[in-house]
């Protein structure tokens, strides 16, 4: 095969492996750069699918915009009617109750947060409805939809029934049990007030009949849903409720809903949109993000210096070559290019290795992961503290070409300093030193 460039051909000559120590620095440099693009793409797609995968969570959970109030609504109706006017992009609407309680089952407590509706307006604002895993979405009487894990916390099943303390008179139960505690009445007399007591807890018994399954842990694990009107029994709510949900034709619409809506609703009524109640989640993941960008490249770095240090040492071991090149006519262009594409190949060879495993790596992410936690018992990504069942992930070619492009060229500019060294030899000093 004719050779086309000699630059090129001395280039290879002096990578070929020859079981030197220098040999072992290029394998080292090329397994850095290697590393550094696999590590990299892999963080990248999987903080790029959390991103994404949160917002869907989000949108799908809860509503698009949020209509508050500080305290209760008590004229919602006319307030729907209103919202409904004030946009195009309002789909639907619906009344919410929302808050936390005490759930009682088989003498486990927790307190999880209930979202009392009105389950034919709910199943159009959110798509709570499509997520039941178990049992079905019936909200009709004293009955609860309640979170996949929270059913594992409280080892409930549907058809069972549990208890729900109510929390409005929560100050007023502690306050008795604590002036019970320091009275000196008799057993019959504090018996009396325990009972007492107990009825002002307000206590009431529903029935699962569904099991919904989100995919966020901190839905599946917090909240019940129960019938608008059960809710409003246990916050003593008349015919008034905390907050509207609303939907809107794309959720990305909702800053503009929120510009229309908001200027036609009186004060103390707010409008917020579904950003508004995440935003610190979205900005953690994309501040998570663009640090870990940052960090992980100095891998990348790290290589290019590896890249340097070996070709300084090839410039001090093949000075007499040099010498000769440039006794012979060699411009100072083919040199350069002699050691420049050193670093070149070096690193196309880290990107095209790394730029396979990383997408290998996410392409295979759960099972790689499964197999660590139970090989090693590592769980690289507890759902607890995540929020998801799975790990998520999203490869943005963007992303890729610009992790790829930028190892290459910074490989190839750690190529060119020692390039540079080497192509200024004076072939007179480089014989008379060898």
């Amino acid at each position: 095969m004719p050779i086309r460039s000699f630059s090129l051909f001395l280039a290879l000559r002096y990578l070929k492996p020859r079981r030197t120590f220098l040999s072992i620095i290029t394998v080292i440099s090329i397994l850095g750069v290697t590393l550094g693009i696999t590590v990299l793409i892999l963080v990248i797609s999987v903080m790029t699918g959390f991103d994404r995968e949160l917002k869907k969570k989000v949108v799908g959970f809860d509503a698009h915009l949020l209509v508050t109030n500080r305290e209760i609504m008590t004229d919602w109706r006319s307030v729907m009617a209103k919202v409904k006017a004030a946009s195009s992009d309002v789909v639907a609407v619906s009344p919410t109750v929302i808050g936390p309680v005490i759930a009682e089952f088989n003498n486990q407590r927790l307190a999880p947060k209930i979202r009392a509706v009105d389950p034919a307006l709910e199943a159009q604002v959110s798509e709570i409805a499509e997520h039941i895993k178990e049992g079905a979405w019936d909200l009709d009487g004293n009955k609860a939809v309640v979170g996949i894990e929270l059913a594992k916390a409280l080892s409930l099943q549907v058809g069972d029934t549990f208890i729900i303390y109510s929390p409005r008179n929560l100050k007023e139960v502690f306050d008795r049990l604590e002036a019970l505690e320091k009275s000196g009445a008799s057993e019959a007399a504090r018996q009396a007030e325990l009972k007492k007591v107990r009825e002002l807890a307000l206590p009431t018994e529903v029935t699962v009949t569904g099991i919904f399954a989100s995919g966020r842990f901190a839905y599946d694990s917090e909240f019940i849903f129960l019938p608008l009107f059960l809710g409003q029994e246990l916050y003593g709510l008349r015919d008034e409720v905390h907050s509207l949900a609303v939907k809107l034709k794309d959720a990305y619409l909702a800053q503009r809903a929120q510009a229309v809506i908001g200027p036609k609703l009186e004060p103390p009524l707010a409008v917020l949109t579904w950003i508004d109640l995440n935003r610190t989640f979205f900005d953690a993941v994309r501040l998570e993000r663009t640090v870990m960008f940052f960090l992980l490249f100095f891998i990348i770095i790290v290589a290019a210096f590896g890249i340097m240090n070996t070709l300084i040492t090839v410039t001090v071991q093949k000075t007499r070559e040099i010498g000769v090149l440039k006794a012979l006519g060699s411009r100072t262009a083919q040199v350069i290019w002699i050691f420049l594409a050193q670093g070149m190949v070096v690193g196309f060879i880290g990107n095209a290795a790394g730029l396979g495993l990383g997408l290998g790596l996410v392409r295979w992410r759960n099972e790689f992961a499964r197999w660590l936690a139970s090989t090693f018992g590592i769980e690289v990504f507890p759902s607890s503290i995540y929020q998801f069942s799975e790990i998520p992930a999203q490869i943005v070619p963007g992303d890729v070409v610009l992790i790829c492009v930028s190892a290459f060229v910074i490989c190839s500019l750690a190529a060119l300093i020692p390039a540079w060294f080497a192509a200024r030899l004076d072939p007179v000093r480089a014989l008379r030193m060898e």
